[in-house]
């Protein structure tokens, strides 16, 4: 199944076609670059003539397993990366414990996270112990 979009301009189409997201999008146009560059939201995108998808699902590497119902808004397609677990990590150095931990601070009290705020008033009391902070929120 296929459908075929007609738009005033292509920054139009270009708005409808990330709202759709579809699974596989099939661009043909002069400037195949300026699509590229713009569109964000599909499953496999094949980008003028000479491409099929076809060749997405069995041969050129996308694979067949992509988004469907409009999911290209939030999700790519299958791969090894579904299978993996993402961590991050963090670490800090003496020097960029100080304005991180006051900015941490001050939004944990802008936000009613008083417990949040206290790890960073005790963190700033043990690395700095000669200085004193007001961290206090004015509202």
């Amino acid at each position: 199944m296929a459908e075929v979009m007609v738009a005033p301009d292509r920054e139009t189409l270009v708005l409808v076609l990330d709202s759709y997201a579809p699974k596989h999008l099939h661009v043909q146009a002069a400037d195949l670059d300026w699509f590229l560059e713009r569109l964000q939201c599909y499953g496999s995108l094949f980008a003028g003539k000479e491409t099929t998808v076809a060749f997405g699902d069995k041969s050129s590497g996308p694979k067949h397993v992509l988004p469907t119902s409009g999911a290209a808004r939030y999700t790519g397609r299958l791969s090894v990366h579904k299978y993996m677990i993402l961590v991050t990590w963090q670490r800090s150095s003496r020097d960029g414990v100080k304005p991180v931990a006051e900015a941490t601070a001050r939004i944990s009290r802008l936000d009613g996270m008083d417990g949040h705020a206290r790890t960073e008033d005790i963190r700033l009391e043990k690395c700095f112990p000669d200085e004193s902070f007001d961290l206090a929120v004015a509202r």
